[in-house]
């Protein structure tokens, strides 16, 4: 078919696109345009870097069922490159408005970027289990076969975080050919089972139930621990696994339910001392949970607790092998981040904490640019840990002179495995939970030994709905209001009659919504405060 039979068969018009946080994500109907432009904007970004392999995912993550989006993937993991977002987004509105616009503002791209469209384009692309997955897969497929020269791979179903990794290795790898969805659990099973070995664990101190959220991830850590060994299979249960029953997704359930309610998903039967955690839609960020045996209440182990907990194994790693001095570790959080996470880890572990605005590329570059080993988690549980090639480096040079002390040689490899443990090119739900329960089984620590090494403040994450988002412009990381004019200073007035609390606003960067965002001395006067600034937020939106 040609260029413009194909866009007469796939493209509507009449919507506006924006490249959020997260790529484009909408209400599923209004997506088959943009799934069309994005193909065309990964095989151009794919040919622009010489036939690497871009990736294409589909999937709105903790979106309800009846959204949908797409992002693109870099060819070492990342996610696409800002530069590159106002590109696909003016393809996107382009061809929202004629064939004529999108052929026209296409050739200016070509022009501009000096591209050969002749030359061979390496796409992957997979999807969620969403509904509308295979009738967005075949527009994006469509915008793929606007070119001449494209090879594809599909993988199907997948987690977000595993076409991350495989579009890594893919790039990476001697033998591309080789690259199948097994090479995911191949890997982290392997490494899951070297590092546990080291510490000869053979049981975890609790048994752990995870939350699936009715979403790919069900399958998919199903399979991760059928291969694991008899350990995984005796302590991990997996709920909330029902994928083919579409409108079950997130609902009453996943990473986002918990977080913002802070109470037990669906199909969860909570015991104390036992661990649980929740995974969203694709699977690409958790958070933990349990119930305490006192007060039958329940206490929420959010990204600030991973982010500590695995920020102490690290230190202490780094402290045993001698390399505290010699390789920076750091931690990069965002204006959700607890105040008392902040503070244990400046005051109790000694390591230094950068704050960047919401959104894991933000944290990402902080992570990168900055340390030798940085860990950032959102609190909402999306994170994981980057280990810079100095470390790597480092750390490979230190094994081969250090194998006569014990010791020294143990937490080397130690940190070397934990390296190789944690996806370090997406936060990724089923790595994070491996690296955590690995962590808690080396340092013995059951559920309420974890949460009291600090008390969180009590808060409160809300969602408004607003007719505008963009009217809400924030700056200082996020944390105070440009506009609308005068709302900050409501907020300022409003914190100032709470004790040690504080409270910030931002625009959701997936849907037409404000996130209020509290804390303070008591639950109910967290919960208070976020209702009475999301009142103000109404009241300006």
């Amino acid at each position: 078919m040609s260029f413009r039979d194909l866009y007469e068969q796939y493209c509507k018009q009449g919507h506006a696109y924006t490249y959020g946080t997260a790529g484009f994500r909408a209400h599923n109907s209004v997506l088959d345009t943009v799934m069309f432009t994005t193909g065309i904007v990964a095989v151009l970004r794919s040919i622009y870097l010489k036939s690497k392999f871009v990736g294409v995912m589909i999937t709105a993550s903790h979106n309800p069922p009846e959204d949908n989006g797409v992002k693109v993937v870099e060819p070492y993991g990342e996610m696409l490159v800002q530069n590159w977002e106002p590109i696909a987004t003016k393809l996107a509105n382009a061809a929202s408005s004629s064939f004529t616009q999108l052929e026209s503002t296409l050739q200016s791209i070509i022009a501009e970027l000096n591209i050969d469209t002749t030359q061979l384009a390496n796409i992957t692309v997979a999807r969620d289990s969403r509904e509308s997955g295979p009738r967005l897969l075949a527009a994006l497929k469509a915008g793929i076969s606007v070119f001449p020269a494209v090879k594809i791979i599909d993988f199907e179903l997948l987690t977000t975080p595993q076409l991350h990794f495989l579009v890594y290795s893919l790039n990476t790898s001697s033998q591309p050919s080789q690259v199948r969805d097994s090479t995911y659990y191949d890997h982290f099973v392997s490494i899951w089972n070297q590092l546990t070995q080291l510490y000869e664990v053979t049981e975890l101190p609790f048994h752990l139930t995870i939350d699936c959220a009715n979403g790919i991830g069900a399958d998919k850590v199903k399979q991760l621990i059928s291969q694991a060994g008899h350990m995984l299979e005796n302590s991990l249960t997996a709920v909330n696994g029902e994928t083919k029953t579409f409108q079950l997704l997130n609902e009453s359930c996943g990473a986002d339910f918990v977080k913002t309610n802070q109470t037990f998903p669906a199909n969860c039967n909570p015991k104390p001392s036992q661990l649980y955690c929740s995974f969203d839609g694709d699977a690409d960020r958790v958070v933990f949970y349990y119930v305490d045996g006192k007060e039958n209440k329940f206490h929420l182990l959010d990204g600030d607790k991973i982010a500590t907990l695995l920020a102490k194994l690290i230190a202490d790693l780094l402290r045993d092998c001698g390399l505290s001095d010699t390789l920076k570790l750091g931690v990069v959080q965002t204006a959700y981040a607890n105040g008392s996470s902040t503070k244990y880890i400046t005051d109790k572990l000694k390591i230094p904490v950068s704050c960047t605005k919401t959104g894991v590329k933000h944290l990402h570059h902080e992570a990168v640019s900055r340390y030798d080993i940085g860990i950032y988690f959102e609190a909402n549980g999306h994170g994981t840990v980057i280990f810079s090639r100095e470390f790597l480096e480092t750390v490979d040079s230190r094994l081969q002179e250090t194998s006569g002390n014990e010791q020294q040689y143990k937490s080397l490899l130690s940190l070397k495995l934990l390296s190789q443990l944690i996806n370090q090119t997406v936060g990724d739900a089923i790595s994070d939970m491996l690296a955590v329960i690995a962590t808690l089984s080396i340092f013995n620590l059951k559920p309420e030994d974890w949460d009291g090494c600090y008390q969180d403040l009590p808060n409160r994450l809300t969602k408004v709905i607003v007719p505008d988002r963009s009217v809400f412009v924030s700056t200082n990381a996020e944390r105070q209001l440009l506009s609308p004019e005068g709302l900050q200073a409501k907020i300022d007035l409003l914190v100032t009659q709470f004790p040690n609390s504080r409270s910030f606003v931002r625009a959701s960067g997936t849907e037409d919504a404000v996130r209020v965002y509290a804390e303070a001395e008591t639950t109910e006067s967290a919960i208070e405060l976020a209702t009475k600034v999301g009142e103000l937020v109404k009241l300006f939106g």
